[in-house]
């Protein structure tokens, strides 16, 4: 069952007083769950899409809107990048989202662990999304979410013709995945009827072939079999613009998996269709054409949709809230203790 959520570009602005006051709810919200639950269930429930929304919901902001996205990590990253949290959040919206491997060897060196895994990681689902999951969207903004043992990916892509925005959730990861069924979800109000999707698993075999078209030196040679063969059928799009010195390069160092083929500098989308099509149209190996893409109000909305924010609830809200985080600090110190006593009658 596919559930939609619809997010159409939006380029307005969070009220100071209402951004202050999601940063204020959304700590006690956060503390609670990594108090409760572990830092594991906090990761697990980030990188699930429709949690990501509802708590955008609960901290006031546009049900509807790609802002949701680009607001919300905002906050996350405004909470968890201090002292009090071992989760660190780099990246953010067009130029932030370039920033974000800089980001990471900062956060980083915070809680002492090795960055140039999540650097690796965040350049590869940013290229992946962009050049192998082929759905007429283009990302612009990218943030990585990490601590010592876990990451996820969140980011957003834009479909200008359309006037749409697409979220995509990673799932949960401990080292760099393998690019087959990476996503937790993707949220998107339309579903486009053909998309080129190289990072599904049913595009297994077709990935293998790709690879062995740029090793064997043999794409350039059945780039032109394609032109001549698509000459004769309408409706199929030919890449025309191919980077062949990045083919070249990709030649030499000679990848073993499709991963180190994306990350290759100037291997881009056009490419990757490119190749996509020839491993189908002329080896018959067909590569996923299904696009993957599956799919609350607590306090108002800051469009005054369905109601306009109320601040006096959402400042009672933020009081009960941190009186919850208190509640919850308290039973984690008298588990603490039970557990000293216990040990000590032993």
């Amino acid at each position: 069952m596919r559930e939609v959520v619809y997010l159409p570009l939006h380029s307005g602005r969070v009220p100071y007083w209402l951004f202050e006051r999601m940063k204020r709810l959304a700590e006690p919200i956060i503390r609670v769950i990594i108090l409760e639950y572990g830092e594991m269930e906090f990761f697990r429930r980030i990188s699930n899409p429709i949690f990501f929304q509802s708590l955008s919901n609960v901290l006031g902001f546009d049900w509807n809107s790609s802002g949701s996205t680009t607001i919300l990590t905002a906050v996350l990253k405004s909470v968890l990048n201090n002292e009090d949290f071992e989760i660190r959040v780099a990246g953010g919206k067009g130029s932030s989202a370039l920033k974000t491997p800089d980001e990471i060897v900062n956060y980083a060196k915070d809680l002492n662990i090795d960055a140039d895994r999540l650097v690796k990681f965040s350049r590869l689902a940013a290229k992946a999304d962009n050049a192998a999951l082929i759905d007429n969207y283009n990302i612009y903004h990218h943030v990585v979410i990490f601590s010592r043992r876990y990451f996820t990916v969140i980011q957003q892509g834009m479909n200008e013709n359309v006037k749409l925005a697409r979220r995509y959730h990673w799932d949960v990861y401990t080292d760099i995945p393998k690019l087959e069924d990476v996503h937790s979800g993707i949220i998107s109000e339309r579903f486009e009827k053909e998309v080129v999707n190289m990072v599904s698993r049913l595009s297994r075999d077709a990935k293998d072939l790709c690879l062995d078209l740029i090793r064997d030196n043999s794409f350039r040679r059945d780039y032109r079999r394609l032109l001549s063969i698509v000459k004769f059928r309408k409706g199929i799009y030919i890449p025309k613009r191919i980077d062949w010195k990045a083919i070249e390069r990709a030649y030499n160092l000679q990848p073993e998996r499709f991963e180190d083929l994306l990350l290759i500098r100037g291997i881009g989308r056009e490419t990757i269709r490119a190749l996509a099509l020839i491993a189908d149209l002329i080896y018959n190996v067909e590569y996923d054409k299904q696009d993957p893409a599956k799919y609350c109000f607590a306090v108002g909305g800051k469009d005054g949709v369905p109601f306009p924010i109320r601040k006096q609830t959402y400042d009672e809200v933020i009081r009960f809230m941190s009186d919850v985080v208190k509640q919850a600090e308290l039973n984690v110190e008298k588990k603490l203790i039970l557990q000293r006593l216990q040990r000590l009658l032993k």
